[in-house]
């Protein structure tokens, strides 16, 4: 039998998913599992270790059973997952900590760090520190939880840890690492000085073997397979950084292409030959020798949807589907000029970990509708103000593919088309992450020779979504009133932020 499927394995900060593709790039089967969030503290957001091999367990089996194909037709299995936070293996390789990247806690330290040496960071890896970056949370690992850096043996990503589970080897790739601030660019290469300034010069020994994204970890060990149904030897491919896995599975490639992820973060990069050489550019992730993803993000996106569905819609469990509630509630409020506006700022904002969530403009007469229309408007309005930092830091944005769990919504993609006022496409893939994960591994075992090949031959468009003149003009009204007003409301953030000091 001659292998003709690619397994798709991609791990969010909630749900892991399982995705059978076939060569061309169609989705066969998908199976979820979601994952529990542990929020312990303010400002803390973890998840059990343990708990992401359990699921993956369940999604992989899930999938197959649910595909009804013999396992041998798997050709490979390739990654993508969550970047930062911290997931930490103990020495015997067993779990010791996973901190998600909705993280805030190590935001003071964040601050400190950037305050002495974050010139010094941008310059090496082009990115300053953080609060739920890798390193700044390991750092803080360090200094408030001691006892626990001393037990790490290894510093993993989230999807690294699935690839531990299937392979038996501990290793990453370069996008996730450079994504973290943890490789000296553009070399991609992990380095002592760089380590010395986060003051962690003696984590070099957590560090495990780099790879390229289409590099092979390893194969599917015969324990691995009995726990989840493949067959024992299926190569298992690096994969991706889960921004630039939505990307490729978009469809995006080559420079000027621009991917925006309508997920828990705001995801928005140009892809470009060179990294950007702007400190007001969020991060550069590396992915290849002369590929360079430039973004600006934040945790501002889709998470504000899912907090508000959870928290006010799901309260005592009595809707179904809650977010198709809420899309029905969005397409039937009236729009008016003077409507609420909303920041998307729950799990803190590109600028701090201060900036705080918010609805403005009530009145009487507004509805639920215009709430949630009003938190569609706040995550777009986020969006384009990343995409201007992106175009004044120097990308040329030719064309602007759209991926993430808000493209589910028949609203938030036009919104986001007369927001931007650009060209929206729409991949026909529903699951862009794990798509990019099979597209390493159709590289990977060298199917297809390169990833612009396996982008050209594994995606389609959906749709090309353009600005209506009308919106967009009434967006940009709202838009202007929207920066003064987050403006204005910085004051009052760093006065409540400072309450809660001791």
């Amino acid at each position: 039998m001659v292998p003709d499927l690619l397994l798709g394995i991609d791990i969010g900060n909630t749900v892991v998913k399982a995705v059978l593709f076939d060569l061309a790039g169609g989705q066969v089967a998908r199976y979820g599992v979601d994952g529990t969030t542990l929020k312990p503290a303010p400002g803390m957001v973890e998840r059990p270790v343990a708990e992401l091999w359990a699921n993956a367990r369940a999604a992989i089996s899930g999938c197959l059973q649910k595909a009804a194909v013999v396992q041998e037709r798997i050709a490979a299995i390739g990654l993508a997952g969550h970047g930062n936070g911290l997931y930490l293996l103990d020495k015997g390789g067993e779990p010791l900590l996973g901190i998600q990247s909705l993280d805030s806690r190590a935001a003071a330290l964040a601050t400190d760090l950037d305050a002495r040496v974050g010139a010094e960071l941008h310059a090496i890896c082009g990115q300053r520190p953080w609060p739920s970056q890798t390193p700044t949370l390991l750092a803080w690992v360090k200094t408030q939880r001691p006892e626990v850096y001393a037990r790490a043996g290894t510093l993993c990503f989230a999807k690294d840890i699935i690839g531990w589970h299937l392979t038996g080897e501990r290793a990453t790739e370069v996008s996730d690492m450079s994504g973290a601030g943890l490789l000296r660019l553009p070399g991609a290469s992990y380095d002592t000085g760089l380590m010395a300034l986060y003051g962690l010069a003696d984590a070099m020994p957590l560090l495990p073997r780099l790879l390229q994204p289409t590099e092979m970890v390893g194969h599917v060990t015969p324990a691995a397979a009995t726990a989840t149904g493949l067959c024992a030897g299926t190569p298992v491919v690096a994969g991706y950084f889960d921004v630039v896995a939505s990307a490729l599975g978009s469809g995006a490639i080559g420079s000027g292409a621009a991917s925006i992820v309508l997920g828990s973060w705001s995801i928005n990069q140009v892809f470009a030959k060179a990294l950007a050489n702007d400190p007001n550019v969020f991060m550069v992730a590396a992915f290849g020798p002369g590929r360079f993803a430039n973004m600006d993000n934040s945790a501002t996106s889709a998470a504000n949807l899912e907090w508000y569905v959870r928290t006010l819609v799901e309260r005592k469990g009595h809707h179904g589907d809650a977010f198709a509630l809420v899309n029905d509630l969005v397409g039937r409020a009236a729009m008016a000029a003077d409507d609420p506006m909303f920041h998307p700022f729950l799990y803190g904002g590109r600028h701090g970990a201060h900036q705080r969530g918010g609805f403005y403009g009530l009145a009487g007469w507004h509805d639920e509708g215009h709430l949630l229309r009003a938190l569609y408007e706040g995550v777009a309005f986020e969006h384009r103000r990343h995409i201007g930092i992106l175009t004044r830091g120097g990308a040329g944005i030719t064309q602007v593919y759209l991926s993430g769990g808000g493209t589910r919504s028949p609203y938030w993609p036009q919104m986001m088309a007369d927001i931007l006022g650009l060209p929206v496409r729409l991949g026909s893939a529903e699951e862009t992450g794990a798509l990019g994960g099979a597209i390493a591994a159709a590289v990977g075992i060298g199917h297809f020779a390169s990833e612009e090949a396996a982008v050209a031959a594994m995606t389609t468009q959906r749709a090309v979504l353009s600005p209506d003149p009308a919106r967009k003009t009434l967006y940009d009204r709202r838009f202007a009133v929207w920066q003064r007003l987050t403006a204005a409301m910085e004051p009052f953030w760093a006065d409540l932020s400072g309450l809660g000091q001791p």
